[in-house]
């Protein structure tokens, strides 16, 4: 057999067939319905493969180096003109061969499987038998319909207003005129939803135009009839006797009634019409012809009045219609023409499909990347924005759009003339067309340019009439339907944003090492927490308007609706400029069971907003100026509107208006101001009262303040008069700069050396401390409790000028700056009355026994209480360090080594040479200009000092965030640069100088795409620490802090990273092309997969209170409580002992013991002490 192989082998490699293989996917991050899906075909389908492989295989030539020549018998290895152009769009469209392949892999794990769909196409057909002979029902008043179908268990979703008793008016069945297969499965366009939802089978069953009459678009007579019809076809479906064997229910699109339809769902009986394995759900929706219909269009149009109310009336049903207020229905007559359009819609894709090849796979890859992110059905759990559920005909519209062109227009609100946009080419990629899609939502601005997709025949209604009657607008190619209507424009803005992060996402993949792929169509972007900036839950249940609007509820179709759109309006008119976009989220429409009329969804929602930094925490809201503007109307609206907080208010420039103020007392109140609005504006328009409106905010800020049992001594009388906070801190610090700096300038008894600079290094002084510094004074050390006297040191660093006189021996030059630091603390005492200085020798890291390294440092204590510890940095010692660890100090630099073969001994100098120039490369040259770099940040962006310091939070409240003392394993500047990814690009120092000079609004946009609150921040780190694969080759991370993303040569040796220090992340900047400088010395790789756990869990704790009550008590404390179960020894301390017990997370104020002494003693923590001469005493810590 092996030699028949070898000679059938020989004979002609051209002749075999492979098996076609597509590229591999990250399994991991495809929905698990998807990933389940695939793998159960390809086990039980394993000889269809190898079918297939002997079939529809394609040739394979060989390898050949003829360079393209042909020979007889052989294929000409010449490319196509076909393969040609993919590998053209391959090299310059999709920047890398991997994407497009990922691309066409993608695609068939998204769509239905042709082997699954033969048992749906039978039971089609006997479902097309069964409806085509039903029998027809005579006219009948509708609640008698009504109370006969009832007592087959089917009740029938009329909409309001309901008919009543009066009703003069009949509803009856009859044999549909035509029943066929539309959208998205007829087209062959369907693509999988999210979590567990199932492809949709839309099945149009056209009603006769016989029990109609040409007033039934007027008062829900229409629906009411459709209702019916819908009802009895259900009835009949789910009798025992109709043989079909399917789940019976139904469902209403955005909760709307009058979108109700009939949702058919195979029993696993395993018959041949038993179609449960594809995962697929049939929906009979009823239509009417608009050729053959009674009811005349012309009256549907934006403008008509078709629901007459009396101002007697309720919601629930209709009076007099001659007597009748008449108000236009926008969406009354849009839910009415959704009817005349599935067949229309069927047509004009497919015309589509024919003109543009690309055009199913562009749709296919615009719908996963909308349903990734929340734009469709949210399947089982989860939630979905607002206005896009039952919106697929919007994303193929909008590729037509942008296909066939725009209309040409002359009317509108503000742009003038529309149609001239131009249309794009018909033989554009899947990808480009994407892409185009992509771009359009990015820029276009829906709130101001209303579309119509250009039509053979022009659009039936005029574009005035929609401008009038919708705030967005978008006319299908059928020129009947508004797609965009109910579509809140804040849910069309938060797309925009989508699309441009998936832009710059895009068009930044050839410059970094980040496979965007995954992202963009892959990864669950539906998160709440890493969206928008402010997230609030309410609950509707309670919610009463106070203005209600019986017209309104009407035309919205429910309530509900009514309520959602209402908040939507009150919630824009608020906030204003404050924010950028915002979006109402809610659990998609579930299926009800037939005896239920209408649908019970919940009436939880959630409220995300997308602050603008430039605006959002403004403390007064100016309203109209009586002097300039003295309209009553304006002025009495406004009150209305504001009610209790609104007052006539005098500013300084004179002028008195009508203003809202925000009164704050701290910076965290502040960042509150956009929740505090919407509370107070839901309760005052809805009713809602606190408890209704669920936030989180507060529980973070609480985690960063210090407990009301210490805080009080600061606002008592011990503590008057007592500046705390960074403000205070730096003031401390510049004090005690010019201090110093006087003693240079000293003639009589100065220092021998003038002081150049000297730069902070603090995170004190930064704004990045997880606590907000305060001093400890003598009045305040003497009561508090002795474990919450803990005083954390300022570092900074001391530089002198340039001088020969410095020793060119590093022992000589340890003792010099003890001698000048000496000098400096005597001198300082003597100048500042009360201050307290010393020199402190010994390194906080361990024991110096070589002499070569720098462990003499400054002590300052004020008369304030601020303790400071400072550095005396000479550049010299990088030079003599450099010779020791290159074995070059006893050779001079004009001679070489000639025997190279020989390995320089490593003696403990060597060892203690390679320590002290880490130490002074990372203290001397990145600790200063790291500490600038992110103090700018923290100027330019708000919501990023608060994100480190809830950051820093958790790290050190599981135990891994290091410190200066050296015990720890994840560096405080490590973390700092975790959270600059999330918020600085390329080129964003440029930026920061560019505001300072112009208009700030053209940097608004890229605003956006960053964190604009610190709550959104944290959960962005936690999202990435879950993911982040740090032991895969490309993986480590780039922060173009410092601009450039090209990394200067550094000038530490490589030595001193290859031998110092055993941490696995790597966090590279320009100045530190390694990585390694800030985590030389952890985490390890078990540390770095204990963080990898913990942000999962800390993540699917994120993910439970979308579902939960939003703040639950507990939920964000349950974040940072440490689980102590995995470890194998747990060594309890004596909280008496404990100077910073109190900044433990869960305190028990009981425990803070009466203080013994009032001794202040800088940065003394016995516990980081204690687990430091551990790790001396055992590597195995």
């Amino acid at each position: 057999m092996t030699a028949e192989f070898k000679r059938k082998r020989a004979e002609s490699t051209s002749s075999r067939k492979l098996r076609k293989l597509s590229p591999a996917i990250d399994t991991e991050s495809i929905p698990a319905n998807e990933v389940s899906d695939t793998q159960e075909e390809e086990k039980g389908d394993l000889d269809e493969e190898e079918e297939d492989d002997n079939s529809e295989g394609e040739e394979w030539g060989g390898v050949s180096h003829d360079n393209g020549i042909d020979h007889p018998g052989q294929k000409s290895t010449k490319r196509t003109g076909e393969e040609i152009r993919a590998i053209k769009d391959a090299s310059d469209l999709f920047r890398s061969n991997t994407f497009k392949l990922q691309i066409d892999a993608l695609l068939p794990n998204i769509q239905p499987k042709p082997k699954r769909k033969p048992p749906l196409e039978r039971f089609l057909f006997s479902l097309h038998a069964f409806l085509s002979n039903l029998p027809d029902v005579s006219p009948k008043h509708p609640l008698e319909a009504a109370r006969g179908l009832l007592k087959k268990g089917v009740s029938i979703p009329y909409p309001i207003p309901l008919p009543t008793e009066e009703t003069q008016w009949k509803v009856a069945f009859a044999r549909p005129n035509d029943i066929t297969l539309v959208g998205s499965w007829a087209n062959n366009t369907a693509v999988k939803g999210q979590g567990k939802s199932s492809f949709g089978v839309d099945l149009a069953v056209e009603m006769p135009s016989s029990i109609f009459q040409e007033k039934d678009y007027l008062n829900g007579r229409f629906f009411h009839k459709k209702a019916y019809y819908l009802a009895t076809i259900g009835a009949a479906i789910a009798d025992p006797k109709s043989g079909l064997n399917v789940d019976v229910s139904y469902i209403s699109t955005n909760d709307d009634p009058r979108l109700t339809k009939l949702v058919l769902e195979p029993r696993a009986d395993g018959s041949e019409t038993d179609f449960s394995k594809l995962h697929a759900r049939i929906y009979i929706i009823p239509t009417i012809s608009s050729t053959e219909s009674p009811i005349p269009l012309h009256r549907l149009s934006p403008v008509h009045a078709n629901l007459r109310i009396t101002p007697e009336s309720s919601s629930s049903s209709v009076q007099h219609v001659e007597d009748s207020v008449k108000t236009q229905s926008p969406m009354y007559n849009n839910a009415l023409l959704t009817s005349f359009v599935p067949k229309p819609y069927l047509l004009s894709v497919h015309a589509i499909q024919q003109a543009v090849p690309a055009f199913n796979h562009a749709l296919a890859l615009i719908r996963v990347w909308a349903n990734q992110r929340g734009y469709g059905d949210s399947g089982d759990a989860g939630v979905s924005v607002r206005g896009f559920d039952g919106k697929g005909p919007w994303w193929a519209s909008l590729l037509m759009y942008l296909i066939l062109g725009e209309e040409p227009t002359s009317a509108g609100r503000k742009s003038g003339v529309y149609g001239r946009r131009k249309p794009l080419g018909k033989g554009l990629s899947s990808y480009q067309l994407f892409r185009a899609a992509l771009d359009f939502l990015a820029k276009h601005d829906f709130d101001n340019e209303p579309m119509f997709v250009k039509t053979e025949g022009g659009h039936r209604y005029t574009p005035d009439e929609y401008s009038s009657s919708y705030d967005l607008v978008f006319v299908d190619s059928s020129s009947t339907v508004n797609l965009l209507a109910g579509v809140p424009p804040g849910s069309l803005k938060l797309l925009g944003d989508d699309a441009r992060r998936t832009l710059d996402m895009l068009n930044n993949s050839s410059s970094s090492s980040v496979d965007p792929f995954p992202e963009v169509f892959l990864r669950d972007h539906r998160a709440l927490q890493t969206r928008f900036d402010v997230v609030l839950s309410v609950d509707l249940s309670t919610a009463k308007p106070r203005k209600p609007d019986i017209h309104s509820t009407l035309d919205s179709g429910s309530a509900s609706n009514a309520i959602l759109s209402s908040i939507y309006s009150v919630l824009n008119e608020a906030l204003g400029n404050r924010v950028k976009a915002i979006g109402i989220m809610h659990p998609t429409p579930s299926t009800r069971p037939l005896s239920q009329a209408h649908s019970s969804s919940s009436h939880i929602i959630h409220i995300g907003l997308i602050c603008n930094p430039l605006h959002a925490w403004r403390q007064v809201d100016h309203g109209p100026n009586p002097a300039s503007d003295p309209d009553p109307v304006a002025i009495e609206k406004f009150r209305d509107f504001w009610g209790e907080k609104a007052e006539l208010r005098r500013f300084k420039d004179g002028n008195i208006v009508e203003s809202v103020v925000w009164d704050v007392k701290t910076v965290d109140q502040k960042m509150l101001i956009p929740k505090r609005i919407v509370k107070y504006v839901l309760k005052r328009h809805f009713g809602l009262e606190e408890e209704a409106v669920r936030g989180w905010q507060e529980d973070f800020d609480g985690i960063l303040r210090l407990p009301e049992s210490v805080s009080r001594y600061y606002v008592g009388p011990q503590g008057a008069g007592v500046a705390v906070g960074f403000k205070a801190a730096l003031e401390a610090f510049d004090g005690v700069v010019k201090a110093i700096k006087a003693l240079s300038s000293d003639e009589g008894n100065g220092l021998p050396l003038s002081i150049m600079n000297i730069s902070p290094t603090s995170e004190s002084l930064r704004y990045t401390s997880t606590f907000s510094p305060v001093p400890l004074p003598d009045s305040i050390a003497s009561v508090l409790p002795a474990n919450a006297r803990y005083l954390n040191p300022i570092e900074f660093v001391i530089e002198f000028e340039r001088s020969s006189k410095w020793p060119d021996d590093l022992r000589a030059i340890q003792k010099v700056k003890l001698a000048f630091l000496e000098k400096i603390a005597r001198d300082l005492m003597g100048a500042v009355k009360g201050l307290r200085a010393s020199v402190i020798v010994g390194e906080v890291t361990g024991p110096d026994e070589s002499g070569i390294r720098d462990v003499a440092r400054l002590e300052i204590v004020t008369v304030e209480g601020w303790a400071f510890v400072g550095r005396i940095w000479h550049e010299r010692e990088a030079v003599l360090l450099d010779r020791i660890i290159n074995d070059t100090a006893s050779i001079l630099p004009h001679v070489t080594r000639n025997d190279k073969s020989q390995s320089p001994r490593r003696g403990k100098e060597y060892h203690s040479a390679i320590q002290a120039r880490e130490s002074y490369t990372r203290l001397y040259i990145h600790a200063p200009m790291h500490h600038r770099a992110i103090a700018k940040l923290c100027h330019h962006f708000p919501a990023f000092a608060g994100t480190v310091r809830i950051a820093k939070r958790w790290f050190a409240a599981h135990w891994l965030l290091r410190g200066a003392d050296g015990t720890g394993y994840v560096s405080e500047e490590a973390v700092e640069l975790l959270c600059a990814m999330l918020f600085v690009k390329e080129g964003w120092e440029a930026e920061v100088d560019r505001e300072r000079d112009e208009d700030k609004s053209e940097s608004e946009v890229d605003r956006l795409l960053v964190p604009g609150s610190k709550e959104r921040g944290f959960t962005s780190l936690i999202h990435f620490l879950k993911d982040w694969k740090w032991d895969e080759q490309g993986e480590e991370i780039f922060v173009p802090l410092y601009g450039t993303s090209t990394p200067p040569n550094s000038n530490q040796p490589k030595a001193v990273t290859a031998s110092v220090g055993t941490g696995v992340w790597k966090i590279r900047t320009a100045m530190d092309g390694e990585g390694r400088i800030w985590t030389m010395f952890g985490p390890d790789d078990i540390v770095a997969r204990r963080v990898n756990a913990i942000a999962k869990a800390t993540w699917n704790c994120l993910k439970s209170s979308e579902t939960s009550e939003m703040n639950k008590k507990g939920v964000v404390l349950s974040m940072f409580d440490h689980p102590t179960n995995d470890y194998d020894v747990i060594v309890h301390l004596n909280r008496a002992s404990l100077p910073r017990y109190y900044q433990n997370v869960t305190l028990d104020a009981s425990q803070l013991s009466p203080a013994l002494s009032s001794k202040v003693r800088p940065g003394f923590d016995p516990a980081t002490l204690l687990c430091r001469d551990l790790k001396v005493q055992s590597h195995s810590l």
